[in-house]
């Protein structure tokens, strides 16, 4: 599975239950890397995106505890366990947790693969990605050159969970 998202330098992710900043490009790359795939997310970060609607061209699935909560075109699943046996019917390759915070804090041990759009800011923040760079399982494995957008500097980072060496 892959987590994906854009934090600031200090891996800040939200304020207020919306995106810290909307910079064009990070958001192409997000369309183009999950269009097609199936997309994890919570009721409150779908509840922030356009008309609190699901993502076009995607299978979305709504993780929240809310029993009562439904949405037109999403699949809404209301446990981590009932979650993972949704997923064993997709490649994990093709499944994108898109936040926030509480998602990708119970998903991030169980991911291989993590797309960081890492903006070179600091904002206020009420919502936070986890430190990738600070767990000892997860390495830098690719970076783009520097990408501006006005004054703003950021990098596409991926990182990628250690393989644990077998033991012969």
């Amino acid at each position: 599975m892959n987590l994906i998202a854009a934090v600031d330098k200090n891996w800040a992710i939200g304020l207020n239950g919306k995106l810290l900043v909307k910079i064009p490009e990070d958001m192409k790359f997000f369309q183009k890397v999950t269009t097609g795939k199936v997309v994890v997310v919570g009721r409150k970060t779908l509840e922030s995106f356009p008309g609190g609607q699901p993502l076009k061209n995607r299978t979305n699935i709504v993780l929240t505890t809310n029993r009562n909560f439904q949405v037109k075109g999403a699949l809404t699943i209301h446990s981590i366990e009932k979650l993972f046996e949704e997923l064993k019917q997709y490649r994990s390759e093709d499944i994108y947790i898109i936040g926030g915070e509480s998602i990708y804090r119970q998903m991030v041990d169980l991911c291989d693969v993590a797309y960081i759009t890492k903006i070179d800011y600091e904002y206020l923040a009420d919502a936070w990605f986890p430190r990738l760079d600070e767990k000892e399982d997860w390495e830098q494995t690719g970076d783009s050159e520097e990408q501006t957008y006005f004054d703003l500097e950021y990098y596409f980072l991926r990182y990628e969970r250690k393989k644990k060496a077998s033991s012969q």
